[in-house]
């Protein structure tokens, strides 16, 4: 077998590898690459999380505590219950949710459900509805299983494709690093490259059904991305728009999304 032969074969190997990788974003329907199991990835979300919120000072204002734990609870629930409609399994979730001490406009949920939400974000969200928007929508990421996405991404393109416990054996930092960045933590701004638009637009989709069915109304997305746009000019501290672009297509994109949101808000009043 000559050179050409060889190639094409690993060639034709590595794309049916990738076939049956492929699955299906819970919910939407897309296809994805998910070369990680989710099993795997909990345990280190898990780990990951209690590291953060160990090396992290957790809010000491008890009513705002409150409210991201009120928030999280209304949202966790509405998946739950969204998931078994939909017939989609949430097995080894765990949910938490933590408000951390940073002046940061920033909030990310890992797989497994945990969840952590910056005090800078706070003065832009301005209410519980407005912070029901971004937990849902970074809610919505997890559940879709974007950072798996991601994650299969880098261990391709970063490390040729190497298995993911072969990764954390060989190159354990890396791979955390890997990990970190498929959420979007633990990064300078403009670092981490920005989710697709397609990860984005389903979160956005998702997110405001979830915020619906929490009974938390979808219109005031709209006012909160227009907010944070706003605030986008002349900032350092947005991480969240660093890998949640803001702009008029996004806004444009949720209008359209809100009718079907509604019927979900509807049913719950």
């Amino acid at each position: 077998m000559n050179r050409i032969q060889k190639f094409n074969t690993v060639a034709i190997f590595a794309f049916v590898f990738l076939l049956s990788s492929c699955s299906e974003v819970p919910f939407t329907g897309r296809k994805q690459l998910n070369l990680v199991p989710d099993s795997i990835m909990n345990s280190m979300s898990f780990q990951s999380y209690s590291e953060f919120i160990s090396q992290n000072k957790p809010s000491t204002n008890a009513e705002q505590t409150q409210m991201v734990k009120r928030v999280g609870q209304r949202i966790s629930q509405a998946v739950e219950k969204y998931s078994a409609q939909e017939k989609m399994s949430l097995e080894g979730y765990s949910w938490e949710f933590n408000l951390i001490e940073d002046p940061s406009v920033n909030a990310w949920a890992m797989s497994g459900g945990k969840v952590v939400v910056y005090t800078g974000l706070l003065p832009v969200v301005q209410d519980e509805a407005g912070l029901a928007v971004v937990m849902g929508h970074e809610i919505a990421h997890a559940i879709a299983k974007h950072g798996s996405e991601r994650m299969s991404q880098g261990l391709i393109v970063q490390m040729g494709g190497m298995a993911l416990s072969k990764a954390l054996e060989t190159k354990p930092a890396q791979t955390r690093d890997l990990f970190m960045k498929s959420y979007g933590i633990g990064t300078e701004v403009g670092v981490t490259l920005p989710f697709s638009r397609t990860h984005e637009t389903e979160a956005d989709r998702l997110g405001l059904i979830f915020m619906a069915m929490a009974g938390y109304n979808p219109n005031v997305a709209v006012e909160f991305w227009q907010r944070m746009a706003a605030a986008k000019k002349g900032a350092t501290t947005i991480e969240l728009l660093s890998t949640h672009p803001a702009d008029e297509t996004r806004i444009r994109n949720i209008k359209t999304f809100i009718p079907q949101a509604m019927r979900y808000y509807d049913q719950g009043r």
